[in-house]
């Protein structure tokens, strides 16, 4: 409970100087999530198994050629989830989430992918798996949906590391998709983060083990500790890198500060790790503003 109200505690601290400072810097913020796409992609598709790696996605995106062969599929998932990326970052402010909306951004997703199958949720026949479990009865999906809509609108008293965690764990539980309910899901998180003028988070590919615990831990008594860990630090990350660069700060990789101010890195690491010094994680390295 005490890690809870601290972390709750730094959030609040963080976006009230990241709302502070960001004014007149669109500009600034907009580069920001430029360069953050290709990692968003990578490590939402890694998650589900992709082979691209970061180096690669980023290629792929400013259309360079590979060092070797990529399936077609593997090649639209990146393209395709790129554009979903950065569209949402454009009109969640300005659009509310809807079934419409929803659909439009798995239509986006799944293009040329799977086009029978895109932009819809599962038919009365199609049944899917989600892990040990089976997911929501499709005749019961736009319900399901609408109930989990409805409970994320009305707890805006409660904190949004526990709404976005039970919003992420609803939906995938949901699985209202024949293909692609992970990546969507990892969207509509950012579309509310976004929306409610937090900063988006990236899920990390290498807390891919801890955040599948977090679907067992949901599944299994329905509570949302885990994934509300993950959500909480996502958050610190997000808003550590921002305010590292708005703030006009010399950013700097762990371990050159720890050789400048003669700190054990291991020591340090391990308070970025717990976001308990004002570190964030940047295309796999740990760094920091000074």
């Amino acid at each position: 409970m005490a890690k809870t109200i601290q972390i709750y505690k730094t959030i609040k601290e963080l976006r009230e100087r990241y709302l502070k400072i960001a004014t007149g810097k669109e500009s600034l913020l907009q580069l920001i999530s430029e360069t953050e796409v290709s990692e968003q992609v990578f490590n939402s598709n890694a998650i589900e198994n992709s082979t691209i790696s970061l180096e690669e996605t980023e290629k792929i995106l400013l259309q360079i050629d590979l060092d070797r062969f990529i399936s077609e599929r593997e090649l639209f998932e990146t393209k395709n989830l790129a554009r979903v990326v950065a569209y949402i970052s454009k009109v969640a402010q300005e659009r509310d989430l809807n079934f419409e909306m929803i659909l439009r951004l798995h239509k986006m997703l799944l293009s040329n992918i799977r086009d029978e199958i895109a932009g819809r949720f599962r038919n009365p026949k199609e049944w899917v798996r989600v892990g040990s479990h089976i997911a929501a009865d499709p005749i019961k999906i736009a319900q399901a949906l609408t109930d989990m809509l409805i409970e994320y609108q009305l707890n805006d008293d409660v904190h949004i590391v526990k709404r976005i965690a039970k919003l992420h764990l609803t939906f995938e539980q949901i699985h209202p998709f024949v293909d692609g309910n992970g990546r969507i899901g990892r969207i509509l998180n950012n579309f509310f983060l976004i929306r409610d003028a937090y900063v988006p988070i990236n899920i990390k590919f290498i807390d891919r083990a801890l955040y599948y615990d977090a679907f067992t831990e949901f599944n299994t008594n329905g509570k949302t500790t885990i994934m509300e860990g993950i959500v909480g630090k996502a958050i610190t990350n997000s808003y550590h890198k921002r305010l590292a660069y708005l703030e006009g700060k010399q950013v700097v990789t762990l371990n050159d500060y720890s050789k400048k101010t003669n700190t054990s890195h291991s020591n340090l690491l391990n308070k970025a790790k717990r976001q308990t010094i004002e570190a964030f994680l940047e295309k796999g390295i740990w760094k920091i503003g000074v």
